[in-house]
């Protein structure tokens, strides 16, 4: 089955063609240049810029993947969650396409796109492990947090068991980053300058140590990097913002990594799947290998292109959900928002 999927969520206009879990196409603008600025996504320019870009970002997709749009199978858009303005531009084009093409449409959540992204198989890499459930999910991004119970790949078979009480990981790069100057988007750059930096030089708090559930905060860290600042003075391209950037990225990556083992351990589950742009830092990579190995756990990460936005994640997501006994497909007349049920969290019903 050949399936077009499209993704508009925040700050990449995106569009991807998959076969089952091969990848034929992954077409990714992204909005970066045009938010750096502000030090952070606007919505309203986000918006007008997938306006503006949807169009021949689908063209390339289908054109790299050597197909037209009538050899496509099925629509897979992602509905939820994001930015209404930019959710809304990838859905009317889909919806258009849908209508105009006689194809089914599937909605698809962001959070199962992420997910599932460590199994596609992408060109001229490694293949991927096999998709086999029960996994524990690791999520973390810019917009979202959380650790998940994943009976399988479609959102109503995904429990989420922890969250962030406040900023997602991500986000919490990104402020850390604007106030030390860095720049935009602040996870990578924080990766790098940690990477030649000593963490045991600053002392920063643990987020949530002594915790017994699986949530997590980083608004208490954050603070530690703003009373650092206001004792020491903001510094300078040197090795004291290199030990910064490497002491914030160790409890980082300690309070994701602590509530995955914790939840695998919960939940007698041994293997455990990493998600999300956080997904791609180094250390979370190296030490979620290191720590899993020593605890006899498998630790899955996606391949650094799969880990950020990507429409490959959403029509290999909606390829479930298309394939389901109780197939939800969308046409026109319908809204494709209402897709999907949320991903519920343990014992309270919320939505992840």
């Amino acid at each position: 089955m050949l399936i077009l999927g499209i993704e508009t969520s925040c700050d990449e206009t995106a569009a991807a063609v998959v076969q089952d879990a091969k990848v034929l196409s992954d077409v990714i603008h992204s909005q970066v240049p045009l938010h750096a600025e502000y030090g952070g996504v606007v919505p309203e320019l986000a918006a007008r810029d997938h306006l503006a870009k949807i169009r021949p970002v689908v063209d390339a997709a289908l054109q790299e993947a050597g197909v037209g749009l009538s050899e496509v199978d099925a629509i897979a858009v992602t509905n939820q969650p994001g930015l209404s303005g930019a959710l809304l531009i990838g859905l009317e084009f889909a919806r258009a396409l849908s209508f105009s093409l006689d194809k089914p449409l599937v909605g698809v959540d962001h959070l199962v796109g992420h997910l599932v992204a460590a199994f596609l198989e992408f060109p001229g890499e490694a293949p991927p492990p096999e998709l086999t459930f029960p996994l524990i999910g690791l999520l973390a991004s810019g917009g979202h947090t959380g650790v998940y119970r994943m009976n399988g790949p479609l959102a109503e078979d995904m429990i989420q068991l922890g969250g962030t009480r406040d900023d997602a990981a991500g986000e919490a790069y990104d402020k850390v980053a604007k106030l030390l100057g860095l720049g935009y988007p602040g996870g990578p750059l924080i990766d790098r300058l940690a990477s030649e930096g000593d963490p045991n030089q600053v002392e920063l708090s643990r987020p949530m140590p002594d915790k017994k559930n699986l949530d997590v905060s980083f608004s208490g860290l954050k603070t530690n990097v703003v009373r650092y600042v206001e004792s020491h003075g903001l510094p300078g391209n040197d090795q004291r913002l290199r030990d910064l950037c490497a002491a914030f990225q160790r409890r980082v990556v300690q309070a994701l990594l602590q509530r995955a083992f914790a939840a695998a351990e919960q939940e007698g589950i041994r293997r455990i799947v990493v998600a999300g742009g956080v997904a791609a830092n180094r250390e979370l990579r190296a030490e979620g290998l290191r720590q899993s190995a020593e605890k006899g756990l498998e630790f899955l990460v996606p391949s650094r292109r799969a880990s950020t936005d990507n429409a490959a994640m959403i029509a290999y997501a909606g390829s479930f959900r298309l394939r389901s006994p109780v197939s939800e497909l969308w046409t026109v007349r319908m809204n494709p928002r209402t897709a999907l049920p949320s991903v519920t969290r343990k014992g309270r019903g919320l939505r992840a």
